[in-house]
């Protein structure tokens, strides 16, 4: 990669953003130190202007952003680091600089949460106990949930269809768990249908 470090002092600005999520994160700045190192070791390291020093995100916090992509922009003076952060990222609590999580992430979300309950067998969990009655329950589950949302689609009333549509959202990510893919994956799928 070729970024251009001259225009600004030898800093250039660099938007963190959710590699799930896409949601920005914050801006920092980087010079080629700090980008060298963040490429080395695939945790973010910014050059911190006010202690005018590399400075990697979370070395206090422990709230780190690990790399999963680095792009530049056209003008070659900007990157754009996709993550996955470990926790929050503002210094004032808050998951971004720029605010809470906002819902278009939160099937990202719900997709780790049923991931951990069933990764740690979560005992009394709901998740945990239909996903361990096997593939076919599961899918069953789906089945079920779908059929309840045709019938709900045939009436007016807007809450139960939402709540049926919920239901079926939620039991798909089980059943996606089940088989071992995830919601990126379907994406991808539609991605390529998109023309």
């Amino acid at each position: 990669m070729n970024i251009d470090f001259n225009k600004d002092n030898g800093l250039v600005p660099v938007v963190i953003q959710d590699y799930r999520t896409l949601q920005v994160l914050m801006l920092g700045y980087m010079n080629q130190e700090a980008f060298e190192k963040t490429e080395k070791e695939k945790v973010v390291t910014f050059f911190s202007r006010s202690k005018n020093r590399l400075w990697t995100k979370g070395e206090e916090s422990g709230n780190f952003l690990t790399v999963k992509s680095i792009d530049i922009d056209c003008d070659q003076d900007t990157i754009l680091i996709k993550v996955i952060p470990t926790n929050v990222v503002c210094h004032t609590g808050s998951f971004s600089c720029f605010g809470e999580k906002d819902a278009k992430g939160f099937l990202y979300e719900l997709e780790e949460k049923i991931a951990q309950r069933i990764d740690s067998k979560t005992e009394g969990s709901y998740t945990y106990s239909l996903y361990q009655r096997g593939i076919n329950k599961v899918a069953q589950k789906v089945g079920e949930e779908a059929v309840e949302l045709v019938i709900e689609a045939k009436d007016n009333n807007e809450m139960l269809f939402k709540n049926e549509a919920a239901d079926l959202l939620y039991h798909f990510l089980i059943l996606l768990k089940a088989k071992g893919f995830s919601i990126e994956e379907i994406e991808e799928i539609l991605k390529t249908r998109d023309q």
